[in-house]
């Protein structure tokens, strides 16, 4: 009799603990495939949000650079920014008497803003990107650089501001003044291909590297062109925001593109 009841509890306790072994798994797939979606929801929101609000920072940017460039021409054509572009053109001068070494340099860094290292690094990016079957990324940066360069050369023509004495120059340069060419030219040039090439990377610290560099070289074209004495610093300052504003526009055309 005992031997019959023991078997009786032995078999309960076995379909017990196979109705709780069933029900445990039916509960760990469900809390896995609840894991799964609460993680795909969070990627998609994750990536709508950055999407969302970096195109908002982005215009924001855009907003300002258009505007600080207006606000600067509007200053230029009236006069009002004589006394502090005079300050630092007189500061300039000051400097590289008191360092002969300092024009040297100017001199070099300013070249990474001429006409044919742009036009040498611009080929370059887009043959690059074309042999990587990137050709509309390709097509995008020169058409960002010529049609940049046909800007520059309307608004010089526009403000028709002159150069800064010769006096005061480490060497003569031809053509009007405001906004830089070279300030502007290296700011959508490197500031594209920068944030083209950071796009490609994954790690944080890489993508800050680049952009750094490329924001660093177009800093030092613009503040050698003060530093040689041949443009007033707020032609620089509009090339800077003007550049930046264009590399933004292609950037967002870029994104649009990509985002088809």
């Amino acid at each position: 009799m005992h031997f019959a009841q023991n078997l009786l509890n032995l078999a309960y306790r076995r379909r017990i603990n196979r109705q709780i072994v069933a029900r445990s798994k039916i509960i760990i797939a469900l809390s896995n495939d609840l894991f799964r979606l609460i993680e795909h929801i969070r990627g998609d929101l994750g990536r709508a949000l950055r999407q969302t609000y970096g195109l908002r920072y982005r215009i924001v940017d855009l907003a300002l650079l258009l505007f600080l460039f207006s606000y600067l021409g509007g200053d230029v054509g009236e006069g009002d920014t004589h006394t502090f572009d005079m300050r630092l053109l007189l500061g300039a001068q000051s400097l590289r008497l008191g360092h002969p070494w300092v024009a040297e340099i100017m001199r070099d860094l300013s070249g990474l803003g001429s006409t044919t290292v742009l036009t040498l690094f611009t080929v370059a990016i887009a043959g690059y990107l074309a042999l990587l079957s990137a050709q509309t990324t390709a097509l995008l940066i020169a058409t960002s650089v010529v049609s940049g360069s046909v800007l520059v050369g309307m608004f010089k023509a526009v403000f028709g501001r002159l150069r800064p004495d010769v006096a005061y120059a480490v060497l003569v340069v031809p053509g009007l003044s405001f906004p830089s060419g070279h300030a502007t030219m290296s700011a959508i040039v490197f500031l594209t291909a920068g944030a083209l090439l950071a796009s490609t990377r994954s790690r944080l610290a890489e993508r800050i590297y680049i952009l750094l560099s490329a924001a660093l070289v177009t800093a030092l074209v613009g503040l050698s062109r003060v530093a040689l004495g041949v443009h007033w610093a707020t032609d620089v300052l509009g090339g800077w925001a003007f550049g930046a504003a264009w590399a933004i526009v292609w950037l967002l055309i870029a994104q649009k593109i990509a985002n088809r």
